[in-house]
């Protein structure tokens, strides 16, 4: 039988990326390294960048000696017990407080994103940024899924996709997963209803996330300690060059039966 698109997907990391650094050339970067790496990117391939590195490029950085904690950080610090300043800056990033608890505090994100801290971590950051440091998630993760998608076809003339991604946990699920926070180039949800399944039932409520699948993959080879895998390059996918957005991803609050 001849392999269809999809049959075999390939996904490898990106050999010998540097430490990022802010106002690093992310895709000049890591052009660079699959060069080295005997590697080049093909029409059609998904890049997907952890977000950590993106948000060092952006100089996402803020130093928690510059931060004057409110009386809300306050009082939250003493509930979740981090420090207060810490609290505020999750609080400058967040639209709501979902949860709080000792060792727990779980915000909706100004972009519509429900996580702990607002994405707000201090894991891999260099010693050169300060023991007070602190990362930011991108200003735009779509946005800077664009520009990362635009500047590589600038200078390969290839038309890949983008994707940005970080570690979830999920209510009801232990772990952490990785998912889409930065989609250019691919559908981010991929509507099959209306389709037939095998038996040719028409199918009224599969919607799937499809970034989110795509960063998941590429989570299990990036790793999540200390592989230095920032970027994964998925091969083989069906989907055609399309116009998703990361923003697709969040559920509207009225369709949010558990909020």
């Amino acid at each position: 039988m001849e392999r269809q698109p999809g049959d075999r997907i390939e996904v490898f990391a990106v050999p010998g990326m540097p430490m990022v650094v802010p106002g690093q050339d992310l895709a000049g970067a890591t052009l660079a390294a699959l060069a080295a790496g005997g590697e080049q990117l093909r029409d059609g391939d998904v890049l997907v960048f952890a977000q950590k590195v993106v948000s060092k490029a952006e100089n996402r950085f803020v130093d928690l000696q510059s931060v004057a904690p409110g009386p809300e950080a306050i009082r939250l610090a003493a509930i979740v017990d981090k420090d207060p300043r810490f609290v505020e800056v999750v609080l400058g990033q967040a639209s709501r407080v979902v949860r709080a608890r000792t060792g727990v505090l779980i915000v909706e994100h100004k972009l519509g994103l429900v996580m702990a801290n607002a994405g707000i971590d201090r894991s891999n950051l260099g010693p050169e940024t300060g023991e007070d440091s602190v990362l930011l998630l991108p200003e735009d993760p779509d946005g800077s899924a664009d520009a990362l998608r635009a500047a590589i076809r600038d200078q390969t003339g290839c038309d890949v996709a983008v994707i940005i991604n970080d570690s979830f946990g999920r209510p009801w699920r232990s772990g952490t997963v990785g998912v889409a926070i930065g989609v250019a180039g691919i559908e981010a949800l991929v509507d099959k209803r209306g389709q037939h399944d095998l038996f040719d039932r028409t199918l009224r409520v599969t919607v799937i996330g499809h970034a989110d699948e795509i960063a998941a993959a590429a989570s299990i080879v990036m790793g999540g300690a200390d592989e230095g895998r920032p970027v994964v390059v998925v091969r083989g996918l069906p989907a055609a060059a399309a116009q998703g957005r990361a923003t697709d991803l969040v559920r509207p609050a009225h369709e949010d039966m558990f909020r």
